[in-house]
């Protein structure tokens, strides 16, 4: 048996793990490369491997870095199922429709670009992939149950359980026969930090011969969320109540806008918010993650449930106000004051984000507060490592706003979560794969789990391939 690292190795984005058991020949997630120009590269490269050898595909849930090149892979030939929870497949069926569109558009800025003399636009005149083709890919969505256990293929046993990442997310254990016997193999994709609000705390897995770990934020802790909440009001306050200008959030649509809505209506509640005028949600894709969040409550915190059940309703408060089209959302540029707006990319690298940063940034009495991990190469990672002014449209913008990186708010659990996680293992797996973060920060998880678990553990590089 194989298993091949073909992304998310010293690195956060991307991920993709290829498994051969001589039997079945199938994939653990297919996700976007995010970061600039080198990322671009990879996510238009040919896969590493023959689409329509796959037999199925797994998937950990709907976040781009992970779902993002489905499309790409069914159109280059694949035309097996991809098995993962319900309400991933739900958020898919909009967030897969909603990348194709981005990368259509981005397609036609690029052709635009190349026409007034800009050569760099002429390498990847197509967009990565088309509408028509991520509506193929969704009719080979196949819906599975948290904790049910299924059979994708012979000599393979699959069993979702709940990540505590975003909704929908999941752990996956397989287990794999072949000709060397069996193996138990488990993907954690990303694991949520216990006792966040909206989704449930990650479920314990407590036995595997292999482990794949992420590590995000492997080489930190987060911030408590009381001291995170309390930064999250100071930011607020100030900026409406004291500087007089608009607090603008990058977040991604799923999971983090849906979090930002709890707390913001919790603390209206409790009254340490002013009386805002708005909350908009600009992002179409956010809309409808959170109707999808609210068709899936029963796997929500109760309280989360009833709080974003209330603030949702036709008169609650604080007034939500979700922006669908084009031209709703070119006129949020035009409030000069007191609107607080969530808009994705929440890496600030595509979608109405942008339009909303250009028009801030160079306002000293704005906000902005970056709630979530910024990939290396990204707009957001240049403006949280304090860049005197961002490229954005082509154009340079000078940042003059306050900016707040609130850690704290993270889906994915700092490294003593990730330990508490692997702790409740009975025995220590033959071997521990270390994924899905920064390669210094991966290291120096994994040099944790060596000497606190005493684990035997390993950062695979990318493309290398092991035997199981």
């Amino acid at each position: 048996m194989r298993l091949s690292f073909l992304g998310g190795a010293e690195e956060v984005t991307g991920s993709c793990y290829l498994v051969e058991t001589g039997s079945a020949r199938f994939m653990v997630d297919c996700g976007m490369f995010q970061g600039g120009r080198e990322a671009s590269e990879k996510n238009y490269g040919r896969f590493a491997f023959d689409p329509r050898a796959l037999d199925f595909a797994l998937l950990t849930h709907a976040h781009i870095d992970h779902s993002g090149l489905l499309p790409r892979l069914v159109a280059a030939g694949f035309r097996g199922q991809v098995f993962t929870t319900r309400a991933t497949v739900d958020l898919l069926r909009v967030m897969l429709l909603d990348a194709a569109h981005i990368q259509e558009k981005e397609a036609e800025w690029r052709e635009r670009a190349a026409r007034r003399g800009r050569s760099e636009e002429r390498k990847h005149p197509e967009p990565l992939y088309t509408i028509a083709e991520a509506e193929t890919c969704c009719k080979q969505l196949h819906a599975v149950d948290y904790d049910a256990i299924i059979n994708p293929h012979a000599g393979v046993r699959c069993r979702f359980r709940d990540a505590g990442h975003i909704l929908g997310a999941a752990i996956i254990e397989v287990w794999l026969e072949g000709e060397g016997g069996s193996r138990k193999v488990v993907f954690s994709g990303d694991i949520g930090p216990p006792g966040r609000p909206v989704v449930r705390d990650p479920s314990p897995v407590t036995d595997a011969d292999y482990v794949l770990i992420e590590s995000t934020y492997g080489n930190r802790l987060h911030k408590s969320l009381p001291d995170t909440i309390k930064e999250l009001t100071h930011a607020i306050n100030d900026t409406l109540s004291h500087k007089h200008g608009n607090v603008i959030v990058p977040a991604f649509a799923v999971g983090r806008t849906q979090e930002l809505l709890f707390l913001l209506g919790d603390l209206y509640r409790q009254g340490k918010l002013p009386d805002m005028h708005n909350i908009y949600v600009d992002s179409p894709l956010a809309t409808h993650a959170t109707e999808i969040t609210l068709k899936h409550r029963a796997l929500l915190d109760p309280e989360a449930r009833n709080t974003l059940a209330a603030m949702l309703a036709p008169n609650g408060r604080p007034r939500v106000v979700f922006v669908e089209d084009v031209e709703e959302s070119m006129a949020l540029n035009r409030i000069g004051s007191g609107a607080v707006i969530i808009s994705a990319s929440g890496m600030c690298d595509a979608g109405r984000i942008k339009h909303h940063l250009a028009h801030n940034l160079g306002r000293k009495e704005c906000t902005i507060v970056i709630t979530g991990f910024q990939a290396q190469g990204t707009l957001g990672r240049r403006i949280v490592d304090g860049a005197a002014s961002v490229r954005i449209f082509g154009e340079d913008v000078s940042v003059q706003a306050d900016v707040y990186t609130i850690g704290g708010l993270s889906a994915h659990a700092d490294q003593a979560g990730l330990l508490a996680w692997l702790r409740h293992f009975r025995r220590a797996p033959r071997q521990t794969f270390v994924v899905h973060g920064e390669a210094d920060t991966a290291r120096l998880f994994c040099d944790a789990v060596r000497a606190q678990l005493g684990w035997n553990a390993t950062v695979p590089a990318a493309h290398s391939v092991v035997t199981i």
